[in-house]
């Protein structure tokens, strides 16, 4: 490199130490302009013992500088710098200069506003350190005569910031932790949703154990070598992060086993691991770590940084990466022709239930009802999906095919809680397991025909003749909520209390305008809630629950 570079900002460096250190009079004009010149090239001076910020714009090249004053003994000094993105190319170069010559500038000597030719000689320029990469590289050297150093760094991929930390202090502890002799990541357990990971202690954990902190940093594309570049692979995700959650973490932002998720709508602190692009956790001093929830058959990159609480400043270990194990082929239950089978369907572990028939006709029905939460069921033939769909309430699904065919049904619930249906297959269309239904399986109240003891309802029939059972339930004002989720529309009037129970009555209209009966329930107390239900059976015997009714009798009549 030519010696202009250095040349340059050691006449603009002398130029600020003349603007900063003539006394004599001026007037405020010339005195601001000197204040500003000076703080301008003032601000391209590293400054000791404190981590800087850097943005780079592509392909320009943004240089800094520092200086070391000649001393008796050896000076040490070390610079770190860690990419927070892209790939980036930095340089540390040296320009020697005599005591006498930085003594004049300082002093403001006007023999220094010109520098000599033997100064200006490319021997006096040399190369101590260059680098290219995304790593966290620190270079360490050591100087016994004033010399002016020069950082220079250039993205050429695209724009992006970086952090330099310099210090001639090295008797006073370290900005960043350390690491060990051995910084790998060792994987020594991995099952279908979880990965244990282990690690040797940092030497700074030992020593400062109330102020160091592992985190744990996990995601599905690669690893990242610093926590800064995670923070900028996360930002340009489209995620906002507000600057009181940043990832270089601080004791009053992450307590012990919290979790950071991100993902493309939020970023949000939880208690337990969840779904999202990267996840975070940080464990104090522990160095053994299960990972939980983890998606089956899924490579993760898990990356473990030592966290200084007091700077902010992070080391990172070696990043390493598992495959979780392949999820268990989901279980198959046989179904039999005519038999029904009740299903309970886990919420929380959103998984297939499957069951399996071989068809012995070319034509079959499906039956389900739904007892309870909300139920998606898939069914394929021989591998194609015949139906896919949420079941409402009672459902059929008639079915052509060949003999032998093969039906595959699946169902899992769609809510948290848990979920349960009733299924059956048959292909004796003339014996139905379920009633012929109404259109409507509300039950209408007659406000009109409430009084303090009794409450009219209705409710539909059919073109059939068959048996309806009335029951009626005492409830309390914070009861009905709760009740009502926690019906089980497939249980029958076995479930109910004998003293529950109001009448039942056959009745059918061949006209289904109608097929509508009503019933005046009486005996009941006044300003209270009751439940009422209906219940139909078929020639089956199974029962039908109409969708329940809650009404309030009048308190005053």
């Amino acid at each position: 490199m030519s010696c202009f570079w250095f040349c340059l900002p050691l006449h603009l460096l002398m130029v600020a130490c003349l603007c900063h250190s003539i006394k004599a009079p001026t007037t405020s004009s010339q005195q601001s302009f000197k204040t500003d010149l000076f703080n301008f090239y003032h601000s391209l001076i590293l400054a000791d013992g404190k981590e800087t910020t850097i943005h780079l714009l592509k392909d320009i090249p943004k240089r800094y500088y520092f200086v070391l004053e000649e001393s008796r003994a050896l000076a040490p000094f070390t610079v770190t710098v860690t990419p927070c993105d892209v790939p980036i190319e930095w340089s540390i170069l040296m320009h020697k200069a005599s005591a006498s010559f930085l003594g004049k500038a300082a002093r403001g000597d006007p023999g220094t506003r010109e520098v000599s030719k033997a100064q200006k000689a490319p021997t006096m320029v040399s190369t101590i350190f260059n680098y290219k990469g995304n790593s966290v590289e620190t270079y360490m050297g050591m100087s016994s005569h004033s010399a002016l150093y020069m950082l220079e760094f250039l993205s050429t991929e695209r724009d992006t910031h970086i952090t330099v930390y310099l210090t001639t202090d090295t008797t006073s502890g370290h900005l960043y932790p350390e690491l060990p002799m051995d910084p790998r990541i060792d994987v020594i357990g991995i099952g279908h949703t979880t990965v244990t990971l282990t690690w040797k202690h940092s030497p700074s954990v030992l020593q400062h154990r109330e102020n160091i902190q592992y985190c744990l940093l996990v995601n599905e594309k690669h690893n990242y070598k610093s926590l800064c570049a995670a923070e900028t692979a996360i930002r340009s995700s489209g995620v906002k992060v507000p600057p009181t959650l940043a990832l270089s973490l601080s004791p009053y932002l992450l307590e012990p086993q919290q979790v950071m998720i991100l993902s493309n709508s939020e970023l949000s602190i939880i208690n337990k691991a969840s779904s999202g692009e990267v996840r975070q956790i940080c464990m104090g001093t522990k160095n053994t770590y299960t990972v939980p929830s983890l998606s089956p058959s899924t490579q993760y990159y898990f990356d473990v940084f030592v966290v200084n609480l007091l700077t902010n400043a992070s080391a990172a270990y070696t990043g390493t990466f598992a495959r979780t194990l392949e999820e268990p082929e989901p279980k198959v239950t046989e179904l039999k022709d005519g038999k029904v089978i009740q299903i309970v369907l886990d919420g929380k572990k959103q998984k297939f239930y499957s069951l399996q028939y071989q068809a012995r006709h070319k034509k079959i029905q499906f039956t389900f009802q739904l007892c309870h939460g909300q139920v998606r069921v898939h069914i394929t033939k021989n591998g194609k999906t015949v139906v896919s769909e949420n079941i409402p309430g009672l459902r059929y699904f008639s079915l052509k095919g060949r003999l032998l065919d093969t039906y595959l049904v699946q169902l899992r619930s769609t809510e948290e809680s848990n979920s349960s249906v009733k299924v059956q297959v048959s292909s004796h269309f003339h014996k139905p397991l379920f009633p012929l239904l109404p259109e409507s399986l509300k039950i209408k109240s007659f406000s009109k025909l409430r009084t303090c003891n009794s409450v009219t309802i209705a409710w539909l029939g059919t073109q059939e003749e068959s048996k309806y059972c009335v029951y009626k339930k005492r409830l309390e004002e914070d009861r009905v909520w709760m009740e009502l989720q926690s019906a089980d529309r497939c249980s029958g009037p076995e479930s109910r209390h004998k003293s529950e129970k109001v009448l039942c009555k056959y009745f059918y209209d061949i006209n289904l305008q109608r097929a509508v009966t009503t019933e005046t329930i009486k005996g009941l107390d006044a300003g209270t809630l009751y439940l009422f239900d209906v219940y139909l059976f078929g020639p089956s015997g199974i029962p039908i629950r109409y969708h329940s009714k809650v009404v309030k009798t009048r308190k005053k009549c």
